[in-house]
């Protein structure tokens, strides 16, 4: 009974290497996510990275035995682009509508715009980021901190720069570098209603 209840657990506390094979592995196997990878390799935009919840997403269904993409609202792809105009990203936004034909909508985002924005939208400063990287390293869940993209080879670059244990443990941590509180809770709790097999630890007081 044990060993069945915690084998979504089975790549928790692996060898890093060995959890990127594992996170390339399950990416592989679900074909609307391969699909979603290819195309946005032949869209060709600068620093491009598919990030977050279709990638983290995947592995929790994969190692809980449902359905590909469950849970996913739209794939976040991210570039970097030194032309900050709303025009510039607007018209990769557009091409990606006509570009991409998979079932779950496909996001795209100019890191190199976000500073320009954020305070609107959050409330405060946000410094501007020099590469598409940067902006994975301020989401407000150590966590939701992945990004894959697909090499003119086929293989995979992975950048993770909390781990992926925390995925693999099923394990929502909070990055209090900003003042997300809300953000992480917010997503937590979505999440946690889709995955119940997930452990929240709480933003520090």
């Amino acid at each position: 009974m044990w060993r069945t209840y915690m084998k979504h657990l089975r790549y928790a506390e692996l060898q890093k290497q060995n959890q990127k094979t594992a996170l390339t592995d399950i990416v592989r196997t679900c074909t609307p996510l391969m699909h979603a990878f290819q195309q946005a390799r032949a869209l060709h935009l600068p620093d491009w990275w598919i990030v977050s919840g279709a990638i983290y997403n995947q592995v929790w269904n994969h190692l809980t035995d449902k359905p590909d993409l469950y849970g996913v609202k739209d794939i976040d792809l991210f570039y970097f682009d030194a032309d900050t105009s709303y025009a510039a990203e607007d018209h990769a936004i557009r091409r990606a509508a006509d570009h991409f034909t998979g079932p779950i909508p496909v996001e795209v985002r100019n890191q190199a715009r976000v500073h320009l924005w954020y305070k609107d939208h959050f409330g405060q400063d946000y410094d501007p980021l020099r590469k598409t990287t940067d902006g994975i390293d301020n989401f407000a869940c150590k966590t939701h901190a992945v990004g894959m993209r697909l090499k003119a080879d086929d293989s995979f670059d992975i950048y993770a720069p909390f781990g992926l244990n925390d995925i693999f443990s099923f394990r929502l941590v909070p990055h209090t570098q900003r003042n997300n509180r809300a953000t992480h809770e917010a997503k937590a709790k979505r999440q946690m209603a889709l995955w119940p097999e997930l452990n929240f630890v709480p933003w520090p007081d």
